[in-house]
């Protein structure tokens, strides 16, 4: 039995019964047209670890600090794009790729950008609003981009960034001594009250109305904008949102923010996917974004007290369900195994809703989205993204490692070149009289991604630095807003009880 595809939830005892059937044999992948050597896993991860580095050197735009969504294509900057790539910069410097001062001038640059850019409720010309920023920004002007939202999410991971520079630039120099001012200038004009869903005046449709924070606002949307439908509740990547929102020391929410917002129905969201018991989320963004800058290893807050483990935890169990699912390979897609598999936001052919049939069974091909495997929902079309397993490296690098190593000789500079993993795969879309726009598609060896993509890029490079040194997470165990908003959230144990609080706090 099968377990279908696409978007529509699935009832709990069809993937019971279908993670309980017999393992189907995964079908081959043909070899690629080229093929890399192999080589040890020292030198793979070091390699990986450079190339995606350059992605963010040599893309990221100096004069206003605008890190691409997406390469080469490059239609606007993403600011979550850009606090991976002020987080890049450290690495870079740390791992002598770059010197550290030239990444302390291009990070005060970045800085100076973002605090100067103009801020204000305008429907065009602003970069942010209330100290938060636009999802996408134009590459002319650093302005906002179409009809894009003021997002809570991207904001924080640009802030992520920023903090991280904060804490890393630590010496008494005319410019690490501008960029922790400037962070923190720019921390602290975030106004996190703000984006309560309370001053909305219309509902949210996934909280009920409660304090939680608003995925977005849109300025052109009825007298003094709107902050849409939708807000941060439930397992997802918007913790780091609420260990932000609480941390500020001049506009913080309240902990009802979290307690009656995000972690207030987790009970739901928790469930077993092929033998793993944990926080579901079928994307692996969800599981991997926060951890880039905090280390919830041996910390808990008060639900994950009551099951005994910590995120960090829940996050490798997640990693292993997908592995699972990759080597059982239910829907006899091509090329899965148990080295090649992962599954999350990305590129892919685009859509073709039952035009094509792979194995004899009518597929559904879909564009960019989040793709993802858990009890609740399965969303795969047969595309692999390498920074599911990427950006899970220090969750479980007995697996995600090899995964990595296996998709670079498996389907050689088709996938991996220049700057590390391009995008997606797809083994099983050989259907060249689609012309895929988002990718090249070969007859034998399938659709491959014509893009990098920024926040893709972006935890292959933070995780694969976290595993191999634990640069970002000990770095940012040292920032007191980090503690802060840990702390007012209920997070304790590990390193956290050992954490100093600010002068004054």
């Amino acid at each position: 039995m099968s377990v279908p595809i696409g978007a529509s939830l699935l009832p709990l005892a069809t993937l019971i019964a279908a993670c309980a059937a017999a393992p189907a044999p995964s079908a081959p992948v043909p070899p690629a047209p080229a093929v890399l050597a192999p080589m040890s896993e020292a030198a793979f991860t070091e390699e990986l670890t450079e190339r995606t580095f350059r992605y963010f050197w040599d893309t990221t735009d100096t004069k206003r600090c605008l890190a691409p969504d997406r390469w080469p294509s490059n239609p606007f900057s993403s600011i979550a794009a850009t606090g991976f790539a002020l987080t890049a910069y450290g690495i870079g410097a740390e791992r002598g790729y770059v010197t550290r001062e030239a990444a302390a001038e291009r990070t005060r640059d970045c800085l100076r950008f973002y605090w100067t850019a103009p801020q204000g409720p305008a429907v065009t010309g602003m970069t942010g609003h209330k100290g938060f920023f636009y999802h996408f920004l134009n590459n002319e002007d650093g302005t906002r981009r179409g009809k894009t939202e003021l997002s809570t999410v991207d904001t924080s991971l640009l802030l992520g960034g920023v903090l991280f520079a904060q804490s890393y630039y630590d010496r008494e120099t005319p410019v690490e001594t501008e960029i922790r001012d400037l962070a923190e200038k720019i921390y602290r004009r975030v106004d996190w009250t703000f984006v309560q869903r309370e001053n909305s005046s219309i509902p949210s449709a996934n909280s009920g109305g409660r304090k939680a924070i608003a995925m977005g606002w849109y300025p052109e949307r009825g007298e003094g904008g709107d902050f849409g439908t939708h807000d941060w509740v439930g397992y997802n990547e918007g913790m780091l949102v609420y260990i932000l929102a609480l941390g500020s020391p001049t506009h913080p929410v309240g902990t009802d923010a979290w307690e009656e917002g995000w972690a207030a129905d987790l009970e739901k969201d928790w469930g077993s996917y092929y033998g793993q018991e944990h926080l579901q989320f079928e994307p692996l963004f969800g599981h991997q974004y926060s951890h880039v800058w905090v280390d919830f290893r041996g910390i808990r807050d008060a639900f994950m007290r009551g099951k005994g483990i910590d995120y960090f935890e829940n996050s490798r169990r997640a990693t292993l369900a997908q592995r699972a699912y990759g080597a059982d390979n239910p829907n006899k897609w091509v090329g899965y195994s148990a080295d090649i598999w992962g599954w999350t936001a990305s590129d892919g052919p685009g859509y073709s809703k039952g035009r094509y049939s792979v194995n004899g069974t009518p597929r559904d091909f879909n564009g960019y989205m989040a793709r993802g495997v858990s009890a609740i929902r399965v969303v795969d079309d047969g595309t692999i993204v390498p920074t599911a397993a990427g950006g899970s490296i220090p969750f479980a690098p007995e697996v995600t490692i090899p995964a990595l190593m296996t998709m670079r000789t498996t389907f050689g500079p088709r996938l991996y070149t220049r700057y590390g993993f391009k995008d997606a795969i797809n083994p099983s879309f050989t259907f060249t009289d689609f012309g895929s726009k988002s990718g090249e598609v070969d007859p034998v060896h399938g659709w491959v991604a014509r893009d990098y993509i920024g926040i893709d890029q972006g935890p292959i490079l933070a995780m694969m630095e976290n595993h191999r040194s634990g640069l970002v997470w000990k770095v940012m165990r040292r920032n007191r807003h980090i503690v802060r908003g840990l702390k007012r959230i209920g997070f304790t144990g590990g390193w956290l009880d050992q954490a100093q609080p600010a002068k004054g706090e």
